[in-house]
Formats: C-alpha cells, sequence, structure tokens
C-alpha cells in the first residue's frame, strides 16, 4: 500500500480528489524540525520530516514534495549537497533554504546552486510560512491545496483558508492576531496553553512585556466569543489558557 495516501487518486465516481501540499522539512535539530511541522500544519499542509541529507533525498523521491525546507548544514551531506541533487532530479522543485551563517558568500553560494530563497536563522515560523507560500504560489502549487480547514467545538467553528469565525450561527468579526490565537486554542481543545506558549506561536517572538500582550488579546477574544453566551475560554489561574465547549463547562 501506498503510504503516502495525500496524493491524488481516483474516486468511484471518476472525479479526482486534488493532492495535498507536501512540505520536506530537512534539519538535523529535532526541536526545530518539530516546530516547522506544526507551522506547516497549521497552514493546512503536510509535512514530511528528515534528519539528514541522505533521508531527504529518500523521502523526496517517496513523497515527491511541493517545496522543501533545506538547512544549509547536515550532519552528513552538504546543504548544498542535497539541494543539487534535489535540482537534479526535479529543476522546478522550490526550494527554501535555511542558515545560521548570513555571510553574503554563503547566500549566494546557495542562490547559485538553485535556491529560490532563504531564511537566516533564528527566523519567526510565521515568516517562514509566508516565504513558502509565496514560492508555492510562483509554482501554481498552492492552488492544489483543496482542503478548507474547519475548526469545531460546540457551537464555535472556526474556517481557516476563509479566516472566517461563527458562534451559534452568528459571524464574529476578529482582528488578524485575535484570529490566530483562537486557532491556536482550537488547535488545542481542553488543552491549557501557557503565555509564553501562546506568545511564541501567534508572535513567534518573546518581548518585554509580552504577557500582558497575551492577557490583552485574551481580554479582547473573550469579549467577541463569550459575550452573552456561556464561556468558551477559561483562566486556570498561574498556569495559562483553554477553551472548552461551553457544555463542558456546566
Amino acid at each position: 500500500m501506498d503510504r503516502y495516501t495525500d496524493r491524488a487518486t481516483p474516486s468511484s465516481t471518476g472525479a479526482r480528489t486534488r493532492e495535498r501540499v507536501r512540505v520536506l522539512i530537512v534539519d538535523d535539530e529535532p526541536g526545530l524540525t518539530e516546530l516547522l511541522s506544526v507551522a506547516v500544519t497549521e497552514a493546512g499542509w503536510r509535512p514530511y520530516p528528515a534528519g539528514d541529507g541522505e533521508s531527504a533525498l529518500r523521502a523526496a523521491r517517496g513523497c515527491a514534495p511541493h517545496v522543501v525546507v533545506l538547512d544549509g548544514m547536515l550532519p552528513d551531506l552538504d546543504g548544498l549537497q542535497v539541494l543539487r541533487r534535489l535540482r537534479s532530479e526535479n529543476p522546478k522543485l522550490p526550494v527554501l533554504m535555511l542558515t545560521a551563517r548570513d555571510a553574503l558568500e554563503h547566500r549566494i553560494d546557495g542562490l547559485s546552486a538553485g535556491a529560490d530563497d532563504y531564511v537566516t536563522k533564528p527566523f519567526s515560523l510565521e515568516e517562514v510560512v509566508l516565504r513558502l507560500r509565496g514560492l508555492l504560489r510562483r509554482t501554481g502549487a498552492e492552488e492544489i491545496r483543496t482542503d478548507d480547514p474547519v475548526r469545531v467545538l460546540g457551537g464555535l467553528v472556526l474556517t481557516e483558508r476563509t479566516r472566517e469565525v461563527h458562534r451559534d450561527g452568528a459571524r464574529v468579526g476578529l482582528t488578524a492576531k485575535e484570529f490566530d490565537l483562537l486557532s491556536l486554542l482550537l488547535s488545542h481543545p481542553r488543552q491549557v496553553l501557557s503565555k509564553a506558549q501562546i506568545l511564541d506561536r501567534v508572535w513567534s517572538s518573546s518581548f518585554d512585556g509580552g504577557g500582558n500582550l497575551v492577557e490583552v488579546y485574551i481580554s479582547s477574544l473573550r469579549r467577541k466569543i463569550d459575550r452573552g453566551r456561556a464561556p468558551m475560554i477559561h483562566t486556570v489561574r498561574g498556569v495559562g489558557y483553554a477553551i472548552r465547549a461551553a457544555e463542558e463547562a456546566r
């Protein structure tokens, strides 16, 4: 059986189910790979992580990625070697290079070897997703994504692609960051998220006053989501915040 079940396959009616964007993530730092995988998943794409060059090349042959996130320094092959081999097998495959070095020569080497873009560590996950979206848009691959992630909890419905939120059938108008915050909470229903976790995932940064910023946005979100209704967003004192279906709090 083909393990990559997200590829396009004929349906019983003869129609085709269009494939989902596949992102090959190549980095030898497990923590960073996990964060990138989460960010890619939340963007509606499917991540395929690899911890070294040889694994990346095998994975590329197996999953046929639409875009690659490639670290410039790997434990076995140099990132540029991996890039050249990927390019030899798929000249049009878009590649975003990650590098801990910001020397102009290194960036030129990567771009000369065929990289389409690069990001210097440390970076924000939001920036990586935006750059990947740009690469996918250029190749037309972004349009193959047909899944429209919808998160539902009780009477609360969040639609990722249209960035719309409804509660009990009524539309709730949110700012961009309020939407991102709600999306994060709904990705972890009933789970308590700390201010630090929220700050890192929604704002992709840590700075003075960040905890107060989270409090302000939680308060604003509550006014819009919970006003006149049974509360769904809850504070766990000294720990963080959680979202639960209204009936669970009764």
